[in-house]
């Protein structure tokens, strides 16, 4: 069983930055890619950000991001800790942060990030 654990939500104001980390059990998530996802209140669960495995596309892990977070996170991951850096953060962005491993179906429990001033 893959357990996902989240870790570096909190309350920023607009323009600060926070860095999520997300640490997984089981050997196997190193094989493949991982994802953050968030859900804002009365709105759906949308992907933010995911990367390959490491040992696929480059060394590194190929990344996407949503349109609404280029240029301000960065996804990176260390085996199987993912991590998601956001910088320049916006009121919008507030919303509960899901790490998960999309092919296999595997979520941690989410962390809440609340940008207000």
């Amino acid at each position: 069983q893959v357990q996902l654990v989240e870790s570096g939500g909190g309350l920023v104001q607009p323009g600060g930055s926070l860095r999520l980390s997300c640490a997984a059990s089981g050997s196997i998530v190193s094989f493949y890619a991982m994802a953050w996802s968030r859900q804002a209140p009365g709105k759906q669960r949308e992907l933010v950000a995911s990367i390959t495995s490491s040992d696929s596309i480059s060394s590194s892990g190929s990344t996407n991001y949503a349109d609404s977070v280029k240029g301000r996170f960065t996804i990176s991951r260390v085996k199987n800790t993912v991590y998601l850096q956001m910088n320049s953060l916006k009121s919008e962005d507030t919303a509960v942060y899901y790490c998960n491993v999309p092919e296999l179906g595997f979520w941690g429990q989410g962390t809440q990030v609340t940008v207000s001033s």
